[in-house]
């Protein structure tokens, strides 16, 4: 089905801020990229057209629903053709709303502004008690604002948006298509006011495309009345269990006679579960649906789509993901999505359905692994390594460790129990405290051999916990800890890598403490895994220290990574002409790039273009897919975020803990248009504050950094180790140490010579 398409107005008076007045501009760029698009593999839809993105109250996922801007912002970020639905309420006197729920307390402050217009009504069946519209007329409710109906959500835009009546929306907002969902005609035709005549006398003014409900006979009642250019009816499912009042059947019994629903309707919306099941939250094989409902003419909508709900594991946090799962999964697709952010959907219909894996990139970044694919499993552990290089990481990293023995191994951190099961096993006896390191107790990688590190079972990461937010658990022990050598052998036998990055930490202490030397382990491994200086692949050397990078610069020819880790505003000159002396590029925070104030960005550093401009590249850290882990600026969608430090801030590569993410955005066809389209487009820093109705606390500048933040002291030299008892297997003061170490027997050596010497002239 084609939608219309009407010749946007001039952004008038009517409009009640300057986002509405971008949506002219943003309409007729995205009529322009509609030409450029070539020919695509075709859709599974039931009219062979892509699917449909439908706006759920407009960008729901961050503005108040159905509030002005809500709408605005959806055209604005949206494919040319986006239906904007809207939620009908009915008032005392008769006038339609956009509002999403028949409770008017969900997303309005209507409880602060009438404390005593309190009711208690029968909804569908169940006494409920609340605000309800039927109570308050059109001109009552010009006090009431509306607000976020999801706490999770940004807050910072409540009570800034007024109630919208369905004209006031069209008129305003003029969207490419319309839908009106109908869901509660039955409750109002019991308080005397009726839908259908509302819906009938709305259409002489208003072109509407799309009108949706949950009950049979308004749509039966209301279908007749159109002719052949009126709406498309749509047959709204609820719950499986729940009970359609017109027919008194179940709403999973009515999914088995699809013949019947076609005789008043030409499609079905249904919630995203109908058509993939989920266990546990793990997705089950998809049903027959969509293929059953396209053979009876039926076109089929899946709702339920938004960034920031719990989604599947299937899909590692990523909505693109899941909704190519709906489009583009090659034996399905959908003929609309309803969405609380079209953005998502919009990118996942025109930059990344039918998108091959072999497509040529679009953008030139490097997609660098955080301790492997350690989103989806336990970090710094062959399956992780593994997905990595499936998922289409150019280069994948390891956090070199020392064991107690000397084996240089990949670990994400210093305190193995951050990573493993080593809490529940024998050694948990072996917390100890290093103020070096840290104030707190933890079992440390040096006080452990390899042989017992290997028979610690890994422990997956779940940095947001406290967000009830967990990775993976059907893996979360899955797979083993790999040595430094082992993984360079697998990254040498790749044949999709371009390199592998060395994180080296700690190496003072080590040295000083603990006799053990990274950077000669790091050193002697690399060569003895076949990675000489000379070597096809590239071998980053990354640090937080200048120390251990000039070291690794005198001794060898691999490119040297200074890491920043603190998040600074901006960086002098003159410490950049110093951190060229030992380092090649440089890794920085997010926030280094973009300054955050609060959950939003507040504006763009010069700090990247500062060292891009001295020829120093810039990686970024740290690149997560969980919407808790983004500034609400990048709508809780992981390839916009990508999208603006790459495209909008030009960094040269993302370390991230979800590979395919990065990678699957360098392939983005819309990267490619003579016109990118606003849904590809990088955000604005800093533009989403200009709307909010309460700034956040000003915080603390982050600090500039300077030239004495580079200069260190030289590394110590390897300290002598002394006999532990602490574990069997120590090596003792005159052993080899796997990685090469120098011997301290040999060291010793020369003075009992002397002494056996002074003993034989003693005799004589």
């Amino acid at each position: 089905m084609k939608l219309r398409r009407e010749s946007p107005a001039m952004c008038g008076s009517r409009a009640p801020t300057l986002l509405l007045c971008g949506v002219v501009l943003m309409q007729l760029l995205a009529a322009q990229v509609d030409a450029q698009r070539s020919g695509r593999s075709p859709w599974q839809t039931l009219t062979g057209d892509a699917p449909l993105v439908i706006a759920r109250g407009g960008f729901s996922g961050l503005l108040p629903d159905s509030s002005i801007d809500a709408y605005g912002l959806a055209l604005q970020t949206s494919v040319s053709d986006v239906v904007l639905w809207c939620d009908v309420q009915l008032t005392k006197d008769g006038v339609g709303i956009c509002f999403p729920d028949v409770n008017l307390r969900n997303a309005s402050n209507i409880d602060v502004v009438y404390p005593k217009g309190q009711s208690s009504y029968i909804v569908n069946g169940v006494p409920t008690q609340g605000w309800f519209s039927i109570d308050f007329t059109l001109k009552d409710l010009g006090d009431v604002a509306l607000i976020r109906g999801i706490l999770s959500r940004p807050n910072a835009f409540d009570s800034k948006y007024s109630v919208q009546t369905v004209e006031d929306v069209a008129k305003t907002v003029k969207p490419p298509g319309f839908w009106l969902n109908i869901q509660h005609g039955a409750f109002y035709a019991q308080h005397n006011l009726s839908m259908r005549s509302f819906v009938l006398s709305i259409s002489k003014s208003v072109v509407i495309d799309f009108i949706s409900s949950p009950e049979v006979n308004f749509l039966r009642s209301i279908a007749g009345r159109f002719g052949r250019k009126g709406p498309r009816f749509v047959f709204q499912f609820l719950g499986q269990e729940d009970v359609e009042p017109s027919t008194n059947q179940t709403y999973g019994s009515l999914l088995h006679n699809l013949t019947f629903i076609k005789t008043f309707a030409s499609g079905i919306i249904v919630p995203k579960i109908y058509i993939w099941p989920v266990s546990s939250l793990y997705l089950l094989p998809p049903t027959s649906l969509v293929q059953d409902a396209h053979k009876a003419g039926l076109e089929v909508y899946a709702s339920g789509f938004a960034n920031d709900f719990d989604m599947a594991y299937n899909y590692s946090f990523d909505p693109v993901a899941e909704y190519l799962s709906f489009m583009d999964n090659g034996n399905l697709s959908v003929d609309g999505v309803l969405s609380d952010f079209p953005i998502t959907a919009s990118e996942a219909v025109d930059c990344f359905s039918h998108l091959d894996r072999n497509a040529p990139k679009q953008a030139d970044f490097l997609v660098i692994s955080k301790d492997g694919a350690s989103g989806d499993l336990p970090s710094c552990t062959n399956v992780a390594y593994d997905k990595a290089i499936k998922d289409g990481a150019d280069v994948i990293d390891c956090s070199v460790q020392m064991s107690m023995d000397g084996v240089p191994f990949c670990l994400s951190s210093f305190d193995i129990g951050n990573s493993t099961m080593v809490a529940r096993s024998s050694f948990s006896n072996r917390s100890s405290i290093v103020p070096e390191i840290s104030p707190v107790a933890g079992i440390y990688t040096f006080s452990l051999t390899w042989a017992e590190i290997q028979s610690l079972a890994p422990a997956i990461a779940n940095p947001f916990r406290e967000y009830n937010m967990f990775r993976n658990p059907r893996e979360k022990n899955s797979g083993k800890l790999i040595s430094l050598s082992d993984f360079l052998n697998l990254a040498r036998n790749s044949s999709s890598l371009t390199g592998v990055l060395l994180s080296v930490e700690n190496a003072a202490y080590l040295r000083e403490k603990q006799g053990l030397d990274v950077v000669k382990a790091v050193l002697d491994t690399l060569g003895e895994a076949g990675f000489s200086n000379r070597t096809a692949k590239k071998v980053m050397i990354q640090s937080t220290n200048s120390s251990v990078l000039i070291e690794f610069k005198q001794k060898s020819r691999y490119e040297t990574v200074y890491k920043i880790e603190e998040a600074i505003r901006d960086i002098l000159d003159s410490a950049v002409q110093d951190i060229k002396k030992f380092a090649n590029s440089v890794t920085l925070t997010k926030q280094s790039v973009f300054s955050l104030g609060g959950p939003f960005t507040t504006g763009q550093t010069d700090v990247v273009t500062k060292l891009q401009k001295l020829q120093v590249p810039v990686y970024v850290e740290l690149f997560r897919n969980e919407f808790v882990s983004q500034p609400f600026d990048f709508f809780s969608d992981p390839t916009v975020e990508i999208n603006s430090y790459v495209n909008g801030a030009g960094v040269n590569g993302t370390i991230t803990e979800f590979p395919l993410t990065a990678a699957r955005y360098k392939r983005n066809r819309c990267l490619g248009f003579r016109e990118t389209p606003s849904y590809s487009s990088p955000v604005q820093p800093g533009s989403l504050l200009t709307l909010a109705t309460a700034l956040p606390p000003a915080e603390a500048p982050n600090p500039v950094f300077s030239d004495a933040d580079v200069t260190e002291p030289p590394l110590p030299p390897v300290a002598a180790r002394a006999r532990s008892s602490s574990s069997p297997g120590t090596p003792t003061a005159g052993s080899q140490a796997h990685n090469g170490e120098t011997r301290v027997a040999q060291s010793l050596f020369p003075s009992v010579l002397t002494m056996l010497l002074a003993s034989l002239l003693l005799r004589q």
